[in-house]
């Protein structure tokens, strides 16, 4: 039986290519690629062997958007990169064991996620961005702008902490009603993809099981990796130190968010200091980017256009 789900790839590839933006492998180092959505423009032709990339346009600041757990780049911010692509050079990258991406080193920390991404991006001729993560891709998103802060100009986060305690992580699950995070963000059944969507969002969506199936096989694959993922995610609340970051951040949450409440994004606004904004978007949940997709674009444009104008 056709997967509904896989059937549509060709589909997305054409329209994400009409929005700007196409697919580029880059192998991190050896045993590790990483997949990355790129400018139109700085894919070159292509050569017997392999395409090749030019740098990002001089003449467009460059955004990294990057994704959550349930989902892949494209899956994740299909409503964002047409209306951000005409002003910037966006580049959307697939986390390790996620739409391709495969390393078979086995760190599975965020940190390596941010290393690893931060080499694509420069093996890509990306020296300077904005990044924008959701939810795990926050977490990552923090972490590469602890370690590199000379690339990463500012942040936009949704749904996401700056790390994952075992006291967040505990009272997170409890609040929710799972047993851990791998019941919760690696459901195994239509039930149980079932029950992420409806904690993930504040509008209850109805699709048919036929399709929460085929979205099972499609997206929850590299389960034993992502089970590792998520065991690496967590750290003791004694080893976490909340680094100073020079960078603005602006912190974009949906209101009724119950995965990461809003209380959480204001108490993170005050630990992080006076460079750190946030602004809630109302009917929204931790999917917030794709329930309310055009007041998150805007208010997501608005931040990046009172960023002062990058001089290397």
């Amino acid at each position: 039986m056709v997967n509904l789900v896989a059937i549509q790839q060709p589909l997305i590839i054409f329209l994400m290519k009409m929005a700007g933006v196409q697919t580029h492998k880059v192998e991190i180092e050896p045993g590790t690629v990483m997949n990355f959505w790129v400018p139109n423009e700085t894919l070159q032709k292509p050569t017997k062997n392999s395409k090749t990339t030019t740098g990002p346009n001089p003449n467009k600041p460059v955004v990294v958007l990057v994704h959550g757990f349930a989902a892949e780049g494209i899956a994740t911010w299909q409503f964002q990169i047409g209306p951000l692509a005409k002003k910037y050079s966006v580049y959307v990258p697939d986390l390790l064991f996620f739409g391709g991406s495969i390393s078979d080193n086995p760190d599975r920390s965020p940190r390596f996620q941010a290393e690893c991404l931060v080499k694509g991006l420069r093996k890509l001729g990306v020296d300077r961005c904005v990044v924008v993560g959701f939810s795990y891709g926050g977490m990552v998103a923090f972490k590469m702008a602890e370690l590199y802060p000379e690339m990463v100009r500012a942040m936009v986060i949704s749904g996401s902490i700056l790390a994952m305690t075992d006291s967040i992580s505990e009272q997170t699950l409890k609040g929710l009603g799972f047993s851990s995070s791998s019941e919760l963000l690696l459901p195994d059944s239509v039930k149980g993809l079932k029950a992420l969507l409806s904690v993930a969002t504040h509008k209850k969506l109805w699709f048919p099981d036929r399709l929460h199936k085929d979205y099972l096989e499609v997206m929850f694959n590299n389960r034993k990796e992502r089970g590792e993922l998520l065991e690496g995610l967590v750290v003791s609340n004694k080893d976490t130190i909340i680094p100073h970051f020079p960078q603005r951040i602006h912190l974009l949450w949906g209101e009724n968010d119950q995965i990461f409440k809003m209380e959480l994004a204001q108490n993170m606004k005050w630990q992080l200091g006076e460079n750190t904004s946030v602004e809630g978007i109302s009917k929204s949940g931790h999917l917030v980017h794709i329930e309310r997709p055009c007041v998150y674009t805007r208010c997501l444009k608005k931040f990046l256009a009172s960023l002062p104008a990058d001089i290397p």
